[in-house]
């Protein structure tokens, strides 16, 4: 019998949620996503020195001060990163705009402006990249003018049916909705409460999007990420895309039993509604304590590994490390 992840393939493109080259070598994704926190964890790895003292070498050639040298080198990596994973990918990579630009409109769109001519440079053409934003009221707008500049765009750090819909609205390409958070959440909020992973809050809330979604024909993608467990993917099956852990894509590579899908295009179809307004939306986002908790807290996180990252090619643009 095939195994779990063999019969997932079936229903879902499978995504490496990873910058572990060998990982992605091994699992064989369709695309690969990373964020801050996964690149910092790559490259403390040591599996990335050689291309690091690369890229040090030409920011120092920089001609600005050390801080646009910085800016310049992180770019650089990222983007260096994402064109060696997609040696390992037939799909996409996705890559994203500094955490600490989430609520600068402008600042991101010249941003990933900046990354994308970045890969070009590397002889990578876009319709390779995806584009990561924070789903703020923000990112969603820079994601908008984007898309139509044939940037497609990853809005990341989905937490509530309100983001999801102002994403699809917006023509994002596509949307990842965070499952394991939400239900980190929930836990500590209702302690003694088990959840099956059909029951978990954020399995349910990915359906409701996805279906919302093929109801009212937006075309934008529903990835599923940030799963705690093996069970939350499989609750999901037939979910455009997932992106998977290692660990878990270990844990799927080695199971048995029987995947079936559990998404599917019942053919419904209805009128979308009016698209919702920024007061709509930031007033929704407030009464949804989840989502704007969880939403904040990813942000701080992503900025906090980005600091890290920073000061690592700080301290050797500096001479601390040739």
């Amino acid at each position: 019998m095939s195994t779990l992840l063999e019969q997932l393939r079936q229903y879902s493109t499978v995504v490496a949620d990873t910058g572990d080259l060998e990982a992605i070598r091994r699992f064989k994704p369709e695309d690969a996503t990373t964020n801050p926190s996964l690149i910092l964890k790559a490259v403390q790895s040591g599996q990335y020195d050689a291309l690091l003292n690369e890229i040090v070498a030409v920011a120092r050639g920089h001609n600005g001060s050390l801080e646009e040298a910085v800016d310049e080198a992180c770019d650089r990596l990222v983007v260096t990163m994402g064109s060696l994973i997609l040696n390992h990918v037939p799909g996409r990579i996705s890559t994203e705009v500094n955490a600490r630009l989430s609520f600068d409109r402008e600042a991101s769109i010249a941003k990933a402006r900046q990354l994308v001519a970045l890969y070009e440079e590397a002889g990578i053409s876009r319709d390779r990249i995806l584009i990561k934003l924070a789903a703020t009221w923000e990112g969603i707008r820079a994601a908008e003018v984007l898309e139509r500049e044939g940037i497609e765009c990853n809005l990341t750090l989905i937490f509530s049916f309100t983001q999801a819909r102002a994403c699809a609205e917006a023509g994002a390409f596509l949307i990842s909705p965070f499952v394991g958070r939400i239900l980190d959440w929930y836990r500590k909020a209702n302690p003694d409460t088990v959840y099956t992973p059909e029951e978990e809050p954020g399995v349910q809330q990915v359906r409701e999007i996805y279906r919302y979604f093929r109801r009212h024909q937006y075309p934008t993608v529903v990835m599923g990420a940030s799963f705690r467990n093996s069970g939350e993917v499989l609750a999901l099956a037939g979910c455009d895309r997932l992106t998977i852990s290692p660990a878990l894509l270990e844990e799927l590579a080695h199971g048995e039993g029987s995947v079936e899908p559990v998404l599917a295009d019942n053919g419904e179809r209805a009128d979308p509604p009016a698209p919702i307004t920024e007061v709509e939306f930031r007033w929704q986002l407030n009464e949804d304590a989840m989502a704007t908790e969880k939403l904040a807290e990813g942000i701080r996180g992503f900025e906090a590994d980005q600091l890290k990252l920073e000061a690592l090619l700080r301290e050797r643009l500096a001479g601390g490390v040739a």
